[in-house]
């Protein structure tokens, strides 16, 4: 496969999940502005940070209010993580590759866009936010299960599946993240129901509400770190998502599972042993928000580590130019 090809396949996956996420995280805010409508307005501005681009979001905006930040998170196409600007970039990648996907993964991405370019802008969306932004998540749900249903699961569908592993795992830990930022409570609001509320509030936004309370029962802060980030068979867990890119890239390479012959291999691995031998108390005793930040430094890494193995242009190597006489 052409590596501009697999790029496209790769960044289409990213930008689709990414705008997802996107979404997960406006409606966290949105459910803790029902649940705690006291606090509502200063759980905004964290949003900015724990997303990264509090920089690009202070270029053209004054304040971080709940207009503000919706409308530079969803249609600002300045903002190249706006889902309005993650959408645009996936339907250019996939028209770019229209070969080597399905008809029905393009319908469907179309549709995607155009719900989002047709809607109406901020003042029509924030008429009814929770429906607008449940289709987003239930559109960006399904593109993946069409690609799943209709696509060969060859090396094309493994660096889709690749792509959109890592964005997944990467905002998963984001999502935790809030925790640290939004959700951080005072001393006194510790074990108490406000306290519980938010952790709730936490597992909605990763659609993960229902399966944690089967595997875990009540809340416990330890618990909820333990299931979103070490898990093995949730799939939106941070470990389950690098085990199955870990297994994409070793599909790509044909290199034997627990061996690596690539940088992109051997940083994945890395990281998912360290993931696997870690306890969901000591990652809380340890600090979350230090460890979240140290995860995700190591998942840009292996991004890196992607385009440099797979993407980037490599010099021929032993290769001599053969002079030739002229006579």
């Amino acid at each position: 496969m052409l590596s501009r090809v697999a790029e496209s396949i790769y960044w289409m996956g990213r930008y689709i999940e990414r705008a997802e996420n996107v979404a997960r995280f406006i409606s966290v805010n949105l459910n803790l502005s029902l649940d705690m409508p006291g606090r509502a307005q200063e759980q905004w501005w964290p949003l900015i940070v724990t997303s990264g681009d509090d920089q690009q979001f202070l270029q053209g905006k004054s304040e971080y209010s709940r207009e503000s930040v919706i409308d530079f998170l969803t249609f600002d196409e300045d903002n190249p993580n706006s889902i309005v600007s993650c959408l645009k970039m996936a339907r250019h990648n996939a028209r770019s590759v229209r070969e080597i996907i399905s008809g029905e993964m393009w319908e469907h991405l179309n549709k995607f866009y155009l719900m989002v370019e047709d809607s109406g802008g901020l003042a029509s969306v924030l008429d009814s936010p929770h429906e607008f932004f449940h289709q987003v998540n239930l559109l960006g749900q399904q593109f993946l299960g069409v690609a799943d249903a209709t696509m060969t699961h060859g090396e094309a569908w493994h660096f889709l599946q690749l792509g959109t592993m890592i964005e997944r795992a990467d905002k998963t830990s984001r999502i935790v993240d809030v925790k640290y930022f939004i959700l951080l409570p005072d001393p006194e609001d510790v074990g108490t129901v406000y306290d519980d509320v938010q952790w709730f509030s936490l597992l909605r936004s990763a659609s993960a509400l229902e399966m944690y309370r089967q595997r875990h029962g009540g809340i416990n802060p330890s618990n909820v770190v333990r299931f979103l980030v070490l898990d093995r068979e949730f799939p939106r867990a941070i470990l389950h998502c690098l085990t199955r890119g870990d297994e994409s890239l070793h599909a790509i390479s044909n290199t034997p599972s627990g061996d690596f012959h690539n940088l992109a291999e051997q940083r994945m691995g890395q990281l998912r042993s360290q993931l696997a031998y870690v306890r969901g108390d000591e990652i809380v005793a340890g600090g979350l928000h230090e460890f979240i930040d140290r995860l995700q430094k190591q998942l840009n890494l292996v991004g890196d580590a992607v385009h440099a193995t797979f993407f980037a242009k490599q010099p021929m190597a032993n290769y001599k130019v053969q002079s030739i006489s002229v006579q």
